[in-house]
């Protein structure tokens, strides 16, 4: 039996190139999700202890003259007999910083799209759901090509990110592939750009991970809301059928045999390295993170975590 996994030429916008009008269309998903909005425990954290109007409920009191008709406490007013009206504790802005890779390791891809676009969709999305949750939100690019974009609300800040996204990608076409900067370093690098409080969402496919890492986790999760969507491939991730494998570039073509088991599981173990790197620095440093494989929908991958609830000491 003869299989072939071939890595996705270098010509369709949206599959091997990120797609500025994809990422755009990509706000209707976030506002078909039901993402709730998920907040930290760290100290000096970002619901204030004003009551207004919020999106968290606090408490509700005795109905006074001039209170919102729309927030009565219906259960509330009936069990009491008294009219009742719902408080809610007013939210300061957040800001959310999206890192993202830009290594040659993910200009790769075997299954519908490359992982770097792949992770600019993922991260188009966080940013339409930043937008549509009334936060900040600015992007970092690290590896290949490094780059910053300021933390802006609205619109206006996700189309700055989105733009962002698009041009780093056509850079790290461009760029030296051999160019690295370790993930440790890149960590060091987003957490000059944040203040205490801030969220902070890294988007990698682990190649980049050195023995630093797992300490830069912890140190910038001490400081920020951080949470991790790891880029695989397939290929990295699911077993291999027996066969010849043909990988093409746009400068070498490679067959690989893997017809043995122990071929299979050699490769398999070497393709795994980067993502399951990452996913140990993240378990080491407590930092909640999630695959995302390039096949995958953001809005049905990457949600959970958004929901998740972090709990720090």
């Amino acid at each position: 039996m003869s299989a072939t996994a071939t890595q996705i030429h270098d010509r369709d916008l949206g599959i091997t190139r990120v797609d500025l009008a994809e990422l755009v269309a990509l706000r209707a998903r976030a506002a078909k999700s039901t993402v709730l909005r998920a907040h930290s425990t760290l100290s000096g954290g970002h619901a204030s202890a004003l009551r207004g109007r919020g999106m968290d409920y606090a408490e509700s009191r005795v109905y006074e003259r001039g209170d919102d008709a729309r927030n009565i406490d219906w259960r509330r007013t009936a069990r009491s007999g008294k009219w009742h009206t719902k408080l809610f504790e007013a939210e300061r802005e957040h800001g959310l910083l999206l890192v993202v890779d830009t290594h040659a390791t993910m200009r790769f891809g075997t299954r519908a799209r490359y992982k770097s676009v792949a992770a600019a969709r993922a991260a188009a999305w966080i940013a339409w759901t930043c937008v549509r949750a009334g936060d900040r939100i600015g992007a970092m690019a690290f590896g290949a090509v490094r780059a910053a974009v300021d933390l802006h609300s609205g619109t206006r800040g996700a189309l700055s990110v989105l733009g962002a996204l698009a041009r780093c990608d056509q850079a790290a076409t461009d760029a030296d592939p051999g160019a690295a900067e370790p993930l440790s370093a890149a960590l060091a690098r987003a957490q000059r750009l944040i203040t205490p409080g801030s969220r902070v969402w890294l988007l990698s496919d682990g190649w980049c991970t050195d023995d630093g890492a797992a300490h830069a986790l912890a140190r910038l999760a001490r400081h920020a809301d951080l949470r991790t969507v790891i880029i695989v491939d397939a290929l990295e991730r699911e077993p291999l059928r027996a066969g010849t494998y043909v990988f093409e570039t746009a400068s070498a073509t490679r067959v690989v045999d893997l017809a043995g088991e122990r071929a299979r599981t050699q490769f398999g173990e070497r393709m795994s390295q980067g993502w399951r790197r990452l996913a140990a620095a993240c378990g080491q440093a407590a930092v909640p993170w999630v695959p995302f494989a390039t096949s995958d929908e953001p809005d049905l991958a990457v949600a959970p975590l958004w929901r998740r609830r972090v709990r720090r000491a």
